[in-house]
């Protein structure tokens, strides 16, 4: 049983996602076009905001719409040590520092008692300079606490800008996460709740000119306006092909179904984890206020993780380790530094965190053969 499977999504999906590669290759339109601006459109749509754009990857919608913030050398970018290594790198890649405060235990989100600590007390041997950004993590596809985070990035004179790489579909409040701050930025990658046939991302927002200066930005800063080879800004290529535009435009109406179908699954673990009295030894994430949490992962909790994980792979039973070194701790951010013991949360977090699999298609049988595979190696 791996940890993820794409394929019970796509095959009922097939013929669709050919029809519209043959409209994509009739056409002749490969770049930007027709196709890109159609999903574009229906994305917007979906995250509640009136502009989207299409790019590459989800580590480029970071770098990009930090690019188009004017984040650059000397700026200071508050966020978590607890995610996937693109949301700081891609903070370091402009010459900025990822300033980083402890995660909530209870959701792994960024803490915003801690974030607001950071703001106002600055860790020793961060140097002086503003905090041009405040970047959370909807991790797991669990929304993070966006009001709180709103009203320290207005105090701090920062801008808020969101990871949803992982939380496609997740809402807060009754409003799609993404649609909050400046940005959001989200992820294609394919074992998303939104998965492409490869990587893509886009860049969410209700700001009209940031939105036309990230898509200068994706195409070498060359504006919609411009001569052709005339550059208004320094960028690079972070444009999402048609192809994948197509492709991704054919699936996102099957998205609130494929949630709904995620949340189900978690549902039934924690259902059958609680029966079982295991819930102490294997501790079940945080589900949020209704649709807060989209599942992209159903992460539980162990002191004797890499023990279970061993105890599962005997069995057949896939999982995955999201994330085994904290960013504070990775040897390229050496020079930020963090010890072991800065952000305790974080490195327990680190220690204990198991993802179950979890996927539209995964049979309910199979959730409970994990469960109790579980059960039997709480008990011995």
């Amino acid at each position: 049983m791996p940890s993820f499977d794409p394929r019970p999504q796509h095959e009922a999906l097939l013929p669709g996602i050919k029809a519209a590669f043959d409209q994509v290759v009739a056409s002749g339109h490969f770049i930007g076009g027709e196709f890109v601006e159609a999903f574009e459109r229906d994305f917007a749509a979906a995250v509640g905001v009136p502009h989207a754009a299409a790019v590459s990857s989800g580590t480029d919608a970071l770098l990009v719409t930090l690019m188009a913030l004017g984040v650059g050398p000397g700026d200071l970018v508050l966020t978590t040590p607890f995610t996937f290594f693109a949301t700081a790198g891609a903070i370091r890649r402009l010459g900025a520092r990822p300033v980083f405060a402890d995660v909530d235990p209870r959701t792994l989100n960024l803490c915003p008692e801690r974030a607001a600590d950071a703001l106002a007390r600055r860790a020793p041997g961060v140097p002086a300079g503003r905090f041009k950004a405040i970047l959370p993590v909807h991790l797991y596809g669990r929304a993070a606490a966006l009001t709180a985070f709103l009203d320290l990035a207005g105090r701090a004179g920062a801008e808020l800008v969101e990871d949803v790489a992982q939380a496609l579909g997740a809402r807060l409040d009754g409003h799609p996460v993404g649609g909050f701050g400046r940005a959001g930025c989200f992820s294609f990658y394919p074992t998303k709740n939104l998965g492409g046939l490869g990587d893509g991302g886009a860049v969410a927002t209700r700001d009209a000119a940031l939105d036309r200066r990230i898509k200068a930005l994706r195409n070498h800063g060359q504006g919609a306006g411009s001569n052709p080879y005339e550059h208004e800004l320094l960028g690079g290529n972070f444009r999402l092909d048609a192809l994948q535009c197509a492709a991704l435009r054919v699936k996102l109406p099957h998205l609130g179904r494929w949630n709904q179908e995620r949340i189900a699954l978690a549902r039934r673990y924690a259902e059958g984890l609680r029966a079982h009295g295991v819930t102490e030894q294997v501790r079940l994430p945080d589900f949020g206020p209704d649709g807060g949490h989209v599942f992209h992962q159903f992460v539980v909790r162990a002191e004797r993780r890499d023990e279970l994980r061993a105890f599962l792979r005997e069995r057949g039973i896939g999982s995955a380790i999201y994330y085994p070194i904290p960013l504070h701790l990775q040897p390229c951010f050496r020079d930020l530094g963090h010890r072991v013991g800065d952000f305790p949360e974080t490195e327990r977090a680190a220690a204990e965190v198991l993802a179950l699999p979890i996927h539209p298609g995964l049979p309910p049988a199979a959730v409970d053969q994990v469960v109790d595979a579980i059960a039997a190696f709480v008990r011995g």
